[in-house]
């Protein structure tokens, strides 16, 4: 670099010090520009049907380019888009993330009392009261039986409700929200099962088998309440359908799951670049639980060798990857990969991803949500996912996309 002195000024022309200087301050203005910014005045009509009604949309997106030194060791430099911590959005199924890497934690300390639990050991899900088996079998496994591996592989493929429920009950919701908080992921009350009517205090029991003997029983476990947090934008829309019945005020969120986009994001950055954060940061995971999340976090359904899903037509190969593809279908890379989570419930689309390709050099972290609900009333299933919020993060991934490609150049 060249170091600009008086002595230098001294000697040029006053033209040749304007241009000089004109060039110094496009330069440091173009390093300050928030790329977000440009994207969302793009003219790009799944960009712009969103963005000409933000209000409406509720849009938020954090942005984090990664840069390697000499060393390869990354660097993250943060763009945001409306981001706010405390601006809720219903996280939906993103939760499921930390459900999957907590479930694998709790196996490595189990693992370090002495109790052999592996992904592949089987156990069977029963009712602490009426001692009725809830769930011993699953039809999507080789076998038919319930694993914490096959649960975590269904978490990512297809976003598997009961495979969500099974887990958070299996670590038990007080641990769920301490282990977070533990490693300094903030802003988050992970509060309850996707299951109509469930229990959310008191957990199921958990029968794991070594063959047909007992290898592990956990009781169930009590969580107390998590209290009320008070957000920007908890009460949503002008109206919502509760029992079949329309009720005319906004829909309280207060007591929902809660999640923001940088939560997520630290949640995926510690996955991806554990050597970022010191040991009392991390996940407290092995290499080979690591190496397992990783991989199906970046797989598509297309790829999973299980039945269900691969010979399905609603399982389509980008079902779970709205950025870049979400829109499109049969046109994903295997030298791009996505390692992701999307949710989309209540009108809310949100993806939280780490973008890699690895033929173009480029990588990314990315979390967007979006709101896609014109007649303002929740709980009908009346949303515009297909319209416009996938469309919308769709482009999204890939102007950024095109941006890091610019950038590399």
């Amino acid at each position: 670099m060249v170091r600009i002195t008086p002595s230098i000024l001294q000697n040029l022309p006053q033209r040749a010090i304007f241009l000089l200087l004109l060039f110094l301050a496009n330069t440091f203005l173009h390093a300050q520009e928030n790329p977000l910014d440009k994207i969302m005045q793009s003219q790009a009509s799944k960009i712009k049907t969103v963005a000409d009604q933000l209000d409406q949309h509720q849009v938020q997106v954090l942005y984090l380019s990664v840069n390697r030194d000499e060393k390869n060791q990354p660097s993250f430099t943060a763009h945001r888009f409306q981001q706010e911590d405390s601006l809720y959005f219903y996280p939906a199924s993103t939760v499921k993330l930390p459900i999957a890497v907590l479930a694998l934690q709790k196996i490595k300390q189990l693992n370090a009392q002495g109790i052999a639990i592996r992904l592949n050991t089987p156990f069977h899900i029963i009712d602490p009261e009426t001692k009725k088996h809830v769930q011993q079998q699953d039809s999507t496994h080789p076998k038919q039986e319930l694993t914490i591996g096959h649960l975590i592989k269904k978490i990512f493929l297809v976003s598997d409700n009961d495979a969500y429920n099974y887990l958070f009950d299996f670590i038990g919701k007080t641990e769920i929200n301490a282990a977070l908080k533990r490693i300094g992921i903030e802003h988050t009350a992970i509060r309850h099962k996707f299951l109509f009517g469930a229990d959310n205090q008191n957990t199921w029991e958990y029968v794991f088998l070594n063959n047909k003997d007992t290898l592990y029983h956990q009781k169930s476990i009590h969580s107390k309440q998590i209290e009320r947090v008070n957000l920007k934008s908890q009460k949503k829309g002008k109206a919502y359908l509760s029992s079949g019945e329309k009720v005319l005020e906004p829909m309280d969120f207060s007591f929902k799951n809660w999640m923001a986009l940088s939560a997520h994001l630290e949640v995926i950055k510690r996955l991806i670049f554990p050597n970022s954060y010191t040991p009392a940061e991390r996940f407290d995971l092995t290499t080979e639980q690591l190496e397992f999340l990783r991989f199906w976090m970046s797989r598509n359904t297309k790829e999973s060798q299980i039945t269900q899903y691969n010979n399905s037509e609603e399982y389509y190969d980008s079902y779970g990857k709205f950025f870049l593809y979400g829109d499109t279908k049969g046109e994903m890379r295997e030298d791009l990969r996505i390692y992701n989570k999307v949710g989309y419930a209540y009108g809310t689309l949100t993806d939280v991803a780490y973008i890699n390709d690895t033929e173009k050099g480029i990588e990314f972290l990315l979390a967007a949500t979006v709101l896609v609900n014109e007649n303002q009333t929740f709980n009908d299933n009346i949303y515009e996912f297909e319209t416009k919020g996938i469309p919308f993060l769709a482009e999204i991934g890939r102007q950024l996309y095109a941006h890091e490609l610019q950038q590399n150049q």
